[in-house]
């Protein structure tokens, strides 16, 4: 089956939605916050979150590659203060990076660029 690249595998909610709330954690938000802020389930909000926890480094590292690989000129994400805040500065890194080679795909969004990117895997313990 082919996934659309604005949903997740075994997700209901669309990726933007996910990757806002990897985004408002990554800044310091809490899983209830976001959920409000969402209108999502906090257990559901709960449940990325901590998903995205378990592979942050795997993650980091994947898109930093990715960044340095297709960038004309990359620059590599600044220091994060925790490793979910690094990894989601690489996805998003990784996702400009592409834009400055192919501006095309700067008329998706970084999440939208991370699933197709990781086949719809991005919150699955198997990938990368």
């Amino acid at each position: 089956m082919l996934l659309p690249v604005f949903m997740l595998v075994r997700r209901v909610d669309l990726a933007d939605v996910i990757g806002a709330a990897l985004v408002w954690k990554a800044s310091g938000a809490g899983a209830r916050t976001i959920a409000a802020r969402l209108g999502r389930p906090v257990d559901t909000v709960r449940g990325w979150l901590r998903r995205f926890e378990q592979r942050a480094e795997h993650v980091r590292v994947y898109f930093t590659v990715l960044l340095v690989e297709t960038g004309i000129d990359p620059i590599p994400p600044a220091a994060a203060v925790t490793s979910f805040a690094a990894a989601v500065s690489a996805v998003v890194g990784a996702w400009r990076s592409a834009a400055s080679r192919w501006p095309d795909v700067g008329k998706v969004s970084p999440w939208q660029t991370a699933a197709a990117v990781s086949e719809g895997r991005l919150l699955s313990p198997t990938w990368p």
